[in-house]
C-alpha cells in the first residue's frame, strides 16, 4: 500500500498520510514517501498551496511508529529524527503554503509535521500532544523548537514536559492552531483557504512566507531590510504589473507566476 496519497485540484495539493489502520504512524517507508513528494512539490511552479492530512477519521498522525523506534541504537535514532527534520525543513522552505489539516489524533512525530506547516486548521474532534517523555524521550522532530515559537516557550515546557494532549479548543486557545471546524467540515473549510490563497500572487506569497521565516531568527531591522527588499523585487515581476493594473481596472486579476 502507498503510504502517502498525492491528489491534484488544479494548483492545489492534497498530500494524505495513508495507514490508517496504524492511525498513520509514522515509520521509515511513510517518511521516505513524505520527503519524495515534498521534494517533487517543491520543485513544481504550478503547485500554489499543499494541504497534508491523514486518511481515516481518527488520526492525522498519531505519532511514530513506537514499535520500530524501541529497537533503534543512538546512532539509528539521529538518522529518524534527521529524516524528520528534513521534512519538516522543506516543507517551511517551499514555495508555497502548506496548511495542516488535523482530522483526530496529531501526537508526537504527527503534531511536529503539523508545527512545520504554515497553518493549522482542526477539526473539533483532534487532540494535539507531544507526549514523548512518557516513553523516555523528547521531540525529535523539532517540536521542541517550533513548538516554543508557536506558543511560547513556558507553554511548550509544559506541553513537552507532562506530555499531556490538549483538545481542540485549547489548542486554539493557546495559539497551536489557526482554527477549528466541525469535523465534516475540515477538509471542503481548508479547500476554500487554499484555494484562496492559490489565487493570489505565487510570487507575492512565496516572498512573504521567505522573509517571516527568515525574519523569526534575526534583529528587528535586519528582518525590515528583507522585507524591504523582497517588497522592492516584487516591482520588477509581471505579476505586480497585472495586480496593480487590474485593481485599477476594477477586475480579477490573473497571475501567472512570473
Amino acid at each position: 500500500m502507498t503510504t502517502v496519497l498525492v491528489e491534484r485540484d488544479g494548483h492545489v495539493v492534497t498530500v494524505t498520510l495513508n495507514r490508517p489502520d496504524k492511525l498513520n504512524a509514522l515509520n521509515e517507508e511513510l517518511l521516505h514517501e513524505l520527503g519524495r513528494a515534498v521534494l517533487e512539490l517543491s520543485r513544481d511552479p504550478s503547485v500554489r498551496c499543499a494541504i497534508l492530512t491523514g486518511a481515516g477519521e481518527k488520526a492525522f498522525a498519531a505519532g511514530a511508529d513506537i514499535a520500530a523506534m524501541s529497537e533503534m541504537s543512538t546512532t539509528r535514532a539521529k538518522q529518524f529524527a534527521e529524516m524528520g527534520h528534513a521534512i519538516g525543513h522543506a516543507m517551511e522552505t517551499a514555495h508555497f503554503p502548506v496548511i495542516a489539516a488535523v482530522n483526530g489524533f496529531a501526537l508526537g512525530g504527527g503534531c511536529e509535521l503539523a508545527l512545520a506547516c504554515d497553518f493549522i486548521y482542526a477539526s473539533n474532534k483532534a487532540k494535539l500532544g507531544q507526549p514523548e517523555v512518557n516513553l523516555g524521550v523528547i521531540p525529535g522532530f523539532g517540536g521542541t523548537q517550533r513548538l516554543a515559537r508557536r506558543v511560547g516557550e513556558a507553554r511548550a515546557r509544559e506541553l513537552c514536559m507532562t506530555g499531556d494532549m490538549v483538545n481542540a479548543e485549547e489548542a486554539l486557545r493557546i495559539g497551536l492552531v489557526n482554527a477549528v471546524v466541525p469535523h465534516a467540515e475540515l477538509l471542503p473549510r481548508v479547500r476554500e483557504v487554499a484555494n484562496k490563497m492559490a489565487a493570489k500572487g505565487p510570487l507575492a506569497i512565496a516572498a512573504a512566507k521567505r522573509v517571516i521565516l527568515r525574519g523569526a531568527d534575526v534583529p528587528l531591522p535586519t528582518a525590515n531590510e528583507l522585507e524591504a527588499t523582497a517588497f522592492a523585487a516584487l516591482f520588477g515581476t509581471a505579476d505586480q504589473r497585472e495586480g496593480m493594473r487590474a485593481f485599477v481596472e476594477k477586475r480579477g486579476a490573473k497571475f501567472e507566476g512570473r
